[in-house]
């Protein structure tokens, strides 16, 4: 089996932007800029957020991180977004989720601009990308398609099955891997909680991405031989053995699938990173847009 390296291949894709941003520098033209808005202290989405700073100050883009307090109101991050929209110096953007109870996310991701939206969730974007034009493509499915293109995994005429339909990862993985693209051309079957019959699909995929949220879901009995796993869930699971008290597992039970898969992500390392690559990407492109 041949581990999908999301963290080495992240490095690569830093290293080929920051390359960028030299070029950027030498002409004498602004470096791109990332905000990132974090409203109340969710440990995961710190976390998150401080990872992706940092990989700014690793490339050499400008960042910077709006924190406001957890009861923050549904206006005044309004207001903070306004002032975003409008900040010709910020090239993208990203309002960290989850948000607190009082502020209406859908809201929320409407008032970005469309065009500094590198999370790619805007509704023009997601329209933008079923008609498979130009657009910012959500940074998680778009880590997927180029992990499984920097690895030449074949997807054409595969069958691929998307465990999950959220719109920031299930829904759009399954759009893209079934559009004429390198890492597509794919038949996609969509299962979810309410699926019939589950083992029985999931033995017939080629290829499978799990992004369901439920820790250690899919085991071996579930996939056939030389099956290709993309894990995306990321759950702490109690560990005693462990320092933290926790370990890191995925939707995925590693042990029993890895002894059938031809290539699998492991998670931690797998999926994440290169998420954030993909937003320092979307950042790019938002760059070249403005220039």
């Amino acid at each position: 089996m041949t581990i999908l390296d999301g963290k080495k291949t992240s490095n690569e894709i830093k290293e080929e932007i920051a390359e960028h941003v030299k070029s950027i520098i030498s002409k004498g033209k602004k470096v791109p800029h990332l905000a990132a808005v974090l409203v109340g202290s969710d440990g995961a989405s710190m976390t998150y957020v401080n990872a992706k700073v940092k990989a700014c100050q690793q490339i050499g883009f400008k960042s910077t991180l709006i924190e406001l307090p957890e009861y923050t109101s549904e206006a005044e991050l309004l207001e903070k977004i306004h002032e975003l929209n409008t900040n010709n110096d910020i090239d993208g953007f990203i309002v960290q989720l989850p948000l607190p109870k009082q502020i209406d996310e859908q809201k929320v991701l409407l008032a970005i601009d469309p065009d500094k939206d590198v999370d790619g969730f805007h509704p023009t974007n997601v329209g933008k990308m079923t008609l498979d034009l130009p657009t910012f493509l959500p940074a998680t499915p778009f880590g997927i398609i180029e992990l499984l293109e920097r690895y030449q995994i074949e997807t054409s005429g595969k069958n691929v099955v998307v465990m999950g339909r959220s719109h920031i990862v299930g829904r759009p993985i399954s759009i893209l891997m079934s559009q004429k693209r390198q890492a597509g051309d794919a038949t996609v079957t969509v299962v979810h909680s309410r699926s019939k019959n589950l083992i029985e699909i999931t033995k017939k995929a080629d290829i499978i991405v799990a992004a369901i949220g439920i820790s250690e879901f899919l085991t071996g009995d579930m996939v056939k031989e030389d099956v290709v796993i993309i894990d995306v869930g990321i759950t702490r699971v109690p560990d005693a053995t462990k320092k933290k008290g926790y370990r890191l597992a995925g939707d995925v039970h590693f042990e029993s699938v890895s002894q059938k898969a031809s290539y699998m992500t492991p998670v931690p390392g797998g999926v994440g990173p290169m998420t954030i690559a993909m937003l320092l990407k979307n950042t790019l492109l938002a760059r070249k847009r403005h220039l």
